[in-house]
């Protein structure tokens, strides 16, 4: 039987030994904003959405080595994410993964800044692995298209604006789902994407694993709602009840937790469908789906 749990630790371990990288050329950079920076990176995330690269690369034969930057780059953006999330003109949040969030911890003009250098970053790393690759210079450039359309006004950014301009108002269901593909699943699809991309699949291989990836982006946010409602505060690092406090649009909220629960089982079923190609090879990608769903945080 595949064991995740210890998959998941490997995973992290090489991940966040990588992504140590990042502070070894710091150069003149402000010392309170490279800490602020750190405290938001390593404050002890799941590391989701390089482990899919990663494990995408896998599945089509390819090696974490080479797809090791791209996998950090994608922490990278989305550690800036939730530091952009948290402030006051956002979510307003006080904790994040158990402890204060940049803005509380430092000060908001801190935390922009922080989000900003991660966000840059991270565009820093996928352009200096293309410098050590010259003979794979399009692939990279197809990376960095694929990460920028995945957390720009085309995904994430453009999700999270959908997000804040529907507070307090009523939108459908087709309105939310293509929220929330942005919001969250544009990114975590990109992130399966790059991994076979890097990894070297073939045109059949980065559908399927597209497909998949579409899926559990969704099955992601999904889930997300979910624990916003019956979560526990100890293990989410976070208090519970903030997307009713907020008046957000989530897909409890509209079809109720029994129908919400049904969709993120149907899309994680439609995920593994994606897979079959790949027989046996899969089994990291369906346990990672499974998790989507079954995780307590």
């Amino acid at each position: 039987m595949f064991d995740l749990k210890a998959y998941l630790t490997i995973k992290q371990q090489a991940i966040n030994a990588t992504l140590e990288d990042v502070w070894h050329d710091q150069g003149s950079a402000p010392p309170l904003l490279v800490q602020a920076m750190r405290y938001s990176l390593e404050a002890g995330g799941k590391r989701l959405r390089p482990i899919l690269c990663l494990s995408a690369s896998e599945v089509v034969g390819g090696s974490d080595v080479d797809v090791m930057p791209a996998a950090c780059a994608l922490e990278l953006i989305h550690t800036y994410s939730l530091i952009h999330d948290d402030l006051p003109a956002m979510d307003d949040d006080d904790l994040r993964r158990g402890r204060l969030t940049c803005h509380k911890a430092f000060d908001e003009a801190t935390a922009i800044l922080a989000g900003d250098a991660l966000l840059t970053a991270a565009f820093e790393v996928l352009a200096a692995a293309g410098r050590h690759r010259p003979d794979d210079a399009l692939k990279c450039l197809e990376v960095i298209y694929l990460i920028a359309r995945g957390a720009g006004y085309s995904g994430m950014v453009g999700g999270q604006m959908m997000d804040v301009s529907s507070e307090g108002k009523t939108i459908t269901l087709e309105e939310l789902e293509n929220l929330q593909r942005l919001k969250t699943g544009a990114l975590i699809e990109a992130s399966v994407r790059v991994g076979a991309v890097l990894g070297g699949g073939s045109a059949q291989d980065i559908a399927a694993l597209s497909a998949y990836g579409r899926h559990i982006g969704l099955a992601f946010q999904v889930a997300d709602d979910i624990l916003n409602i019956e979560g526990k505060p100890e293990l989410l690092g976070k208090p519970v009840g903030s997307d009713e406090a907020h008046h957000k649009a989530t897909r409890p909220s509209l079809t109720g937790l029994d129908q919400a629960k049904a969709r993120a089982s149907e899309l994680v079923d439609k995920a593994l469908d994606a897979l079959r190609i790949f027989g046996k090879k899969g089994e990291p990608l369906v346990a990672l789906a499974r998790y989507v769903i079954e995780r307590n945080r």
